[in-house]
């Protein structure tokens, strides 16, 4: 058994540097230093196929490959960083840098509120650095956690990130290793958590040298994005420390607060102990070592419960989970649309299950998937479960990319952004949501394969047929694509923006004060879908009897009965008021319940109740 020696070029000091590499397919391995003066040095033969070396006169910023039987020279699969693309040397990275984050532990996920970021866009810029001069306002308005998409090094300048093929390495154009740092850095002076999308489902297709040094790559699983990574088969172990190696060295090196992990449904493991459950186990067990708080928190289209059921009852004892289903009956309800897997929602007991217990399918039949779909996730805490009504998934991959802004009226995203704000579960908004961002948010890449760009565009193309879309997506490759996906910041100054954004931070406000409220046990919450309307809902606290949102997803002006409670009842919230750029609203004040009360709702309206019992503490 070779002893621990961390993956890649490790930095020891004084011009002293350790190269190790999993490479069993190569009987002979040598690091070929190409700059500041060049050399080769063979690598010594481990157990288990690995090739390690001891270096002198090496130091931070020298360019290195690997050569493979003195036949082929490949970068670094373990690379910190790729200052010349996916397709040049690697460099040695010194990890030291000068935090000032020594007091930061992280904050409690039902803290939690998300806000999704794309680096290459969020800015003109496009880096790292550009995005700190937003951070104070982020932190105004009561965003408490940012989630970078990937930033693990992707060809070209421009992608998703979920093209990545450097895991270990952080992109270039944004600003590279040192870039990343320095916004954690700034963010945790700040207050706010950093949350990392990493990608362990699979690697992009260009630039992708792993084929080279080792079977990373399984031959019996596909996934919609290309060959699955071998977590279950002959030399899995390697693979499966590779990518744990991969996630901690976020956490320790970049002090990353909590890992969204892509696309589980794409991760194919049938041994005893799954990959997922072996990842949280050891970033828990650093965070505790580091006294931190660290979570890991996937994103699965399969509703499997277990994922983030405890280990000790047969789960995988990971923190939350994306849930789309909530996402999907908001969606349906504001949209109509009822196309591609929007056909499984649209009514409004949609939305009531999704509150009472996460998952709205928990095993019934899916006519989208023409088959049982999930398992039940009752009794799981409300920390579990990541909301949204949009992110980059949902905006990204519309035809046209784009945003509610531009698809639903004023009224409408007020409502939206009620529905997630004040759920118990933790919200998350995509950037500029908050203002109403109209700048859409295509899929686009920047590849060099001509026979690759045009398979992606093919691709592209195919993937909206359930949806029945007639217009064609944008060129993903074309420069003016990724442009149009720039966020206008200034926006949020004018207008309608400037009372969304209010209302946004009103949203926000209200969810701290009564957050002990909305984050209680499903138990202790009553969902009353009035389904005869097919447009009004409730959630009330039945553990004070204090709290009470309604939701109104209809097109006109409706009179409802609603149970609450005998006593005074003042309104909090009402989206319709002329405060908010509203018709008016139509609810008073103060109102009166004897068991039940009368209550008139402006559409596509948010209302909020709070007992005076309640608004007097």
């Amino acid at each position: 058994m070779m002893p621990e020696i961390g993956l890649g070029a490790t930095y020891l000091g004084g011009g002293k540097c350790t190269f190790c590499v999993w490479a069993p397919l190569a009987e002979n391995v040598a690091v070929h230093i190409l700059d500041p003066q060049e050399r080769m040095e063979t690598l010594l033969p481990r157990d288990r196929g690995y090739h390690v070396g001891n270096l002198e006169g090496v130091e931070p910023g020298a360019l290195y490959m690997y050569g493979l039987n003195g036949e082929k020279e490949r970068p670094d699969p373990a690379s910190r960083s790729q200052p010349q693309g996916v397709h040049g040397p690697s460099q040695v990275v010194d990890s030291y840098f000068p935090w000032e984050d020594g007091d930061w532990r992280g904050i409690r996920l039902r803290d939690y509120i998300l806000y999704e970021l794309h680096v290459g866009t969020f800015t003109q810029e496009g880096t790292f650095d550009a995005v700190v001069p937003h951070l104070e306002r982020l932190r105004d308005l009561g965003i408490t956690a940012i989630e970078l998409m990937p930033v693990a090094q992707f060809p070209g300048s421009r992608n998703w990130g979920y093209d990545g093929v450097y895991p270990f390495a952080v992109q270039n154009s944004y600003g590279g290793p040192e870039g990343l740092k320095r916004l954690v850095n700034a963010s945790h002076a700040r207050g706010i958590a950093i949350v990392l999308d990493v990608v362990c489902n699979h690697l992009g297709p260009e630039g992708n040298y792993l084929w080279d040094f080792g079977p990373y790559f399984a031959d019996r699983y596909r996934t919609p994005w290309g060959p699955a990574i071998n977590f279950d088969g002959p030399y899995s172990d390697e693979v499966r420390r590779f990518f744990i190696e991969n996630a901690l060295s976020w956490v320790t090196d970049f002090h990353i607060d909590a890992l969204r992990i892509d696309a589980i449904h794409g991760i194919f493991d049938f041994s005893a102990r799954h990959f997922l459950e072996e990842l949280g186990r050891a970033v828990h067990e650093r965070a505790d070592a580091l006294s931190r708080r660290v979570y890991v928190i996937p994103e699965s289209d399969l509703n499997d419960s277990r994922v983030i059921r405890p280990r000790e009852v047969g789960g995988y004892g990971l923190d939350a989970q994306w849930n789309d289903d909530f996402h999907h009956a908001v969606h349906t309800l504001l949209t109509d649309e009822r196309t591609g897997y929007y056909q499984d929602f649209g009514r409004i007991n949609h939305l009531a299950k999704a509150l009472r217990e996460g998952f709205v399918y928990s095993g019934q039949y899916s006519p989208y998937r023409r088959q049982r779909h999930g398992n039940s996730s009752m009794g799981a805490p409300d920390e579990r479960f990541v909301v949204f009504s949009q992110n980059h998934d949902q905006v990204g991959n519309r035809v046209r990319g784009d945003r509610l802004s531009t698809i639903l009226d004023f009224e409408s995203l007020k409502l939206a952004a009620g529905a997630v704000l004040l759920s118990p579960f933790i919200p998350l908004l995509f950037m500029g949501e908050e203002y109403a961002e109209t700048a859409t948010f295509p899929y686009f890449v920047s590849h060099s394969d001509p026979d690759l760009i045009e398979a992606v565009r093919r691709g592209r193309g195919e993937e909206f047929v359930a949806f029945k879309w007639e217009a064609e997506p944008p060129d993903p490759q074309a420069i003016e694509t990724f442009e149009a996906a720039k966020l206008r910041h200034d926006l949020r100054s004018d207008g309608f923006h400037r009372v969304m954004h209010e209302f946004y931070a009103e949203l926000i406000a209200l969810r701290g004060k009564i957050a002990e409220l909305l984050s209680g046990a499903q138990e202790t919450r009553d969902i009353v879908a009035l389904e005869h309307h097919n447009t009004v809902l409730m959630v009330r606290s039945t553990a004070t009897a204090a709290i009470a949102s309604l939701f109104h997803f209809g097109q006109a002006r409706t009179d409802v009965p609603l149970p609450l409670p005998a006593g005074q009842w003042r309104k909090l919230l009402d989206s319709a008021a002329e405060h908010w750029n509203g018709p008016g609203s139509v609810v008073s004040d103060v109102l009166h319940s004897d068991g039940e009360l009368a209550l008139s709702l402006a559409p596509h309206s948010v209302v909020l109740l709070v007992s005076e019992l309640f608004a007097s503490t």
